[in-house]
């Protein structure tokens, strides 16, 4: 669990118990329906702290993946010039490939037929 995990679970922890602490006060002197409301309230950090350790075990296992895999291949300078000069035109690069300049010689021609 990382540092800001920790902190965050810690916060969690801290808003739970004050949620917690007003549940009591208001069971003793106020409503009774504020302080099931509180109470319901106060189990909400403590929810988020499992799911905190949760996402932790997740991540923990997910590099443990990821170092037993082959290392991800980066494309070099050549191959991504390669495929940055297959582009057409400024209209193709702006319409996700579906328009052409007038000039460009892939330009497809549409009739009017329909």
């Amino acid at each position: 669990m990382t540092r800001s995990s920790r902190l965050l679970c810690a916060l969690y922890l801290a808003t739970s118990t004050q949620l917690a602490w007003t549940a009591v006060l208001e069971l003793r002197f106020g409503p009774p329906w504020a302080a099931a409301l509180f109470g319901a309230a106060s189990l909400v950090p403590v929810i988020a702290v499992v799911r905190e350790t949760v996402l932790a075990e997740e991540r923990r296992a997910a590099g443990r993946r990821a170092g037993r895999t082959a290392p991800v291949r980066r494309p070099d300078e050549a191959e991504v010039r390669a495929h940055l000069d297959t582009a057409c035109c400024e209209r193709w690069w702006t319409s996700c490939g579906t328009d052409h300049d007038t000039g460009c010689a892939r330009r497809v021609r549409r009739n009017s037929v329909a």
